[in-house]
């Protein structure tokens, strides 16, 4: 998970309240559901101690808010002044979660709000494209059809020269167009960093775009069966195989910061390390890359007036960093905060892989 846009939350004041529950619309019912579930939600967190005007500022969030469309959880995070974060997530999380802290609970968000790979979709037929391009913060950066001519690109029946000259003419004209697209398909993908390209519609014509793109976009290119541009962004079929695909590069890319991770912890001099005290180390150095956060349990860990000054013995802190006045708080909370405020990513990897107290981190360097 990309930390960047969580910044704002690392240097707020507390105390904190973080919600995430099942949002998903797909039923009669859904909007009773969603009230039912903020009762359930509102009475946990007035018995942990939410003032008033925070719940009244969470109720008009949560109740407030668009349905999404289908399957979806949602995160809330807000303080008695406002509301810092409101995200669906493309995972609803199999039980409500609430919490009031002194720092915001933000691990879930790795957990089921991971957002997809830039990307980009193109959906393809003999006269152009409709192109779709969306940047690591899942933001729409680009959307626009490119078309060429659409004069004679059906062949005709018939027989003869003339006919063998219309059909080449035909041909060379879809070709064209075809190519007009992939030029700017492969631009696009560039320039975000795109590591999937979808590629929907006609066979043919998906078959011609893929092979016009430069080799380096080309890799990344996937050829889905359904859709087609006459049907638009609303075919169910196409958005179903995109969020596979979408999922799949997700949970590869989980699965790739892992190998990394067990390959470095494996070598002496490796940049990697786990458990409390190494990890929180490196993040008191401002010396990771990417968090991994396993199953930390109710473990915490001592904190300064920075959110990257953690420890779990308290001369880290006072001898080497003169804090006098050391706080407390649960390591699920602290060390994703420390993570953010120092730039690193952060991964939840469950448990396929066991780590130490629960943390390891990629380092940045020896």
């Amino acid at each position: 998970m990309d930390t960047t846009r969580l910044r704002e939350l690392t240097t707020s004041d507390g105390p904190f309240v973080s919600i995430y529950f099942d949002d998903t619309h797909n039923t009669e019912d859904a909007a009773k559901q969603r009230e039912l579930t903020w009762r359930e939600l509102r009475g946990e967190l007035a018995e942990q101690g939410a003032g008033e005007q925070t719940l009244a500022t969470l109720e008009g969030a949560v109740l407030g808010g668009e349905p999404p469309a289908g399957p979806a959880g949602r995160a809330v995070v807000a303080t008695d002044q406002k509301v810092l974060l409101d995200q669906w997530l493309p995972e609803p999380p199999a039980r409500p979660v609430a919490r009031v802290s002194r720092m915001p609970y933000l691990l879930p968000l790795a957990e089921h709000g991971e957002l997809p790979p830039p990307h980009v979709v193109a959906v393809v037929d003999s006269v152009g494209a409709d192109v779709t391009a969306v940047d690591e913060h899942g933001t729409v950066v680009d959307s626009r059809t490119v078309e060429g001519s659409d004069s004679q690109v059906h062949k005709v029946p018939g027989g003869g020269w003339a006919h063998r000259n219309i059909q080449a003419h035909t041909e060379e004209l879809v070709r064209s167009n075809i190519e007009k697209a992939a030029e700017h398909v492969g631009t696009v993908a560039r320039r975000i960093g795109a590591t999937l390209v979808v590629v929907a519609g006609d066979s043919q014509a998906r078959k011609t775009l893929v092979e016009a793109l430069p080799q380096a976009v080309r890799d990344h290119a996937e050829e889905v069966e359904p859709g087609g541009r006459k049907e638009g962004s609303g075919n169910a079929e196409l958005d179903a195989r995109i969020d596979e695909l979408l999922a799949e590069a997700t949970r590869r890319r989980r699965a790739e910061v892992t190998k990394r991770f067990e390959a470095a912890l494996a070598k002496p001099t490796g940049l990697a390390v786990q458990g409390l005290e190494a990890v929180t180390t490196a993040l008191r150095e401002h010396n990771v890359e990417t968090l991994l956060v396993g199953d930390p349990g109710e473990a915490e860990v001592l904190t300064g007036p920075d959110p990257s000054l953690l420890a779990v013995q308290e001369e880290e802190l006072t001898a080497a960093h003169g804090v006098d006045e050391i706080g407390h708080a649960r390591a699920d909370e602290a060390l994703v905060v420390a993570a953010a405020t120092v730039s690193a990513d952060v991964v939840h990897v469950g448990g396929e892989t066991e780590l130490t107290d629960g943390f390891g981190a990629i380092l940045r360097h020896d």
